[in-house]
């Protein structure tokens, strides 16, 4: 049975109370100094780049491009069409377009109005974006759907017009007409809904301020070129995904490249077709690079600059990566409450199996016990944030404001003045992270902890399988057996064989009672394996092929 582990090091500041909005579910804070770097706001990302070169390459996509002189001049065209349509300050406006210059356009012209952006994916199902659109109160819904199908499907109240229409608004709009309201950097800016993994969505609220950071803290890790071209394939209607592409791009002054196609073959195509030097992806695209035959591996030489996150990238994975494209994808954690990520890998250290990487310069990583004590280097617990006291980036990080309308979920999301991951790690001597799962799939299998994420790893392990996921089911005996779902390498798997692997190397109680090969694992739009989805033996001992 695993131990508890025992408190050590000091006090979390978990005693102090956030004071919460009960209207809106967000957080009271005080002010954050400024970043010791770039603009104050989102709304003036361009500002720098129309002084210092308007006519730079400000974005590309496909066979079109604009500089950034004819960039500001779409933000406010934008800007124009939006407060025609009855968009104002604080309003919610929800967007479900493929990937496309709209978006990052939009979004920044939003961020003019003092308006809220809020991405519906394209994927999602009719009532899931119904729950996204109801509980955000958004009175403007910019669909690619057909828009009265889209709303009759949604019972949506606010305004539904197609993305023709949209377009057709912007074109004949003035931008010498855009409002020009006062901005507040720590007012709600953007609206990122957690995958919803272990429940409903909830919507994270992020101001213009906190949105900031993700460009701004690579200026002086990556100091900007001006041949820097930067994008992801992954859907721009996520938060997270637009600020780390198109966004960042523009808060360092350089290219952003709207892309396509996630698959091997269309996203080398793109990278370099458009030379792409830094990129954003999944750890599902990353295995498929490494395993599709068919890619060039040449296709992918303009890249300096490769992230991988949204779930955990296994060590082997990451090396073999490394073998065939010459560079090395570096892994990060992070959330959408943070927002993005806040945690890296260091190029400096050999691949690791195990260890995520050091807390980007704003912020520290604390890890607490289950009664909010920081705990000593080696111990495992909760990973919270909080920003950093010491250097240039001093008190300056702030996370989410809140979860939009909960503001009992804001209160235990940020008590204490941390942000509480929900996530457990342990820090080693030289503050470097390790993840091992989330709080919430922790398996208690007769009073023994079983750590998901330790379970997974090991699987990984055996040359057969790809990829794995491990979950609990309940047990009228035990309270709760370990399951795991793997695809393999093609072969039939012996599922004795395996456990037998798996014996040399994890305790009795970690083994698998049930081991389900699947084709392929359930994944939301974030690359993250939807856990619910899996198989759910009523024998957990009777192994599957489902």
């Amino acid at each position: 049975m695993d131990s508890e582990p025992e408190a050590g090091g000091t006090e979390a500041e978990v005693e102090v109370e956030v004071e919460v909005d009960e209207a809106t579910g967000l957080v009271k804070r005080r002010t954050p100094l400024p970043y010791p770097v770039g603009p104050p706001t989102l709304a003036a990302i361009l500002d720098e780049p129309l002084e210092r070169f308007p006519e730079r390459i400000a974005l590309i996509d496909g066979e079109r491009q604009w500089t950034f002189a004819e960039l500001d001049r779409c933000v406010d065209q934008a800007a124009t069409a939006l407060a025609s349509l009855g968009v104002g300050p604080g309003d919610r406006v929800a967007w479900s377009l493929p990937n496309c210059a709209d978006v990052p356009i939009g979004f920044l012209a939003t961020q003019r109005l003092t308006a809220v952006w809020l991405g519906v994916n394209l994927n999602l199902a009719p009532r899931e974006k119904s729950h996204l659109l109801d509980d955000s109160q958004a009175c403007l819904w910019i669909t690619a759907d057909d828009a009265t199908a889209a709303s009759n499907s949604t019972a949506f109240k606010g305004t539904v017009i197609s993305e023709s229409a949209y377009n057709d608004a912007v074109s004949t709009a003035d931008p010498a007409s855009a409002p020009r309201p006062d901005i507040d950097p720590h007012a709600p800016a953007a609206i990122a809904y957690t995958s919803g993994t272990t429940g409903a969505p909830k919507g994270a609220v992020h101001s213009q301020h906190n949105l900031l950071w993700p460009g701004l803290i690579t200026l002086s890790t990556h100091p900007p070129k001006p041949t820097d071209r930067q994008g992801t394939p992954l859907a721009h209607t996520i938060l997270n995904m637009l600020i780390l592409g198109v966004v960042s791009a523009w808060t360092r002054g350089t290219t952003g490249v709207v892309l396509h196609r996630g698959d091997p073959e269309g996203f080398c195509a793109e990278v370099a077709r458009h030379r792409l030097t830094r990129t954003t992806l999944v750890p599902a695209q990353l295995h498929d690079l490494v395993l599709h035959r068919g890619v060039d591996p040449g296709d992918l030489a303009s890249l300096e600059s490769i992230l991988v996150g949204g779930a955990a990238t296994p060590a082997n994975t990451r090396r073999a990566f490394a073998e065939k494209f010459d560079i090395r994808a570096l892994m990060g954690y992070g959330l959408s409450e943070a927002p993005t990520g806040i945690v890296r890998e260091s190029i400096h250290e050999p691949i690791d199996d195990s260890a995520t990487g050091y807390a980007l310069d704003l912020l520290e990583v604390v890890i607490v016990d289950e009664g909010d004590r920081e705990l000593a280097a080696g111990q495992p617990g909760e990973i919270c944030l909080r920003p950093t006291t010491a250097g240039p980036w001093a008190q300056c990080w702030t996370p989410t404001m809140g979860y939009w309308r909960r503001p009992d979920a804001t209160r235990e999301l940020l008590r204490g003045n941390v942000l509480h991951t929900g996530d457990i790690g342990m820090l080693d001597d030289n503050k470097r992270l390790t993840v091992t799962g989330r709080r919430s799939e922790l398996i208690i299998r007769g009073g023994a902890n079983v750590y998901p994420f330790e379970v997974e790893q090991v699987l990984l392990d055996h040359p057969e399988v790809l990829e794995a996921a491990v979950y609990g089911i309940a047990d009228e005996r035990l309270g709760e057996q370990v399951a795991a779902a793997v695809v393999t390498a093609g072969l039939e798997l012996d599922t004795a064989a395996l456990r037998e692997f798996l014996a040399g190397r994890l305790a009795r109680y970690k083994i698998p009672d049930h081991i389900s090969v699947l084709d392929s694992l359930p994944r939301n739009s974030m690359g993250k394996v939807q856990k619910s989805e899996l198989p759910m033996p009523a024998d957990p001992l009777a192994d599957e092929l489902v």
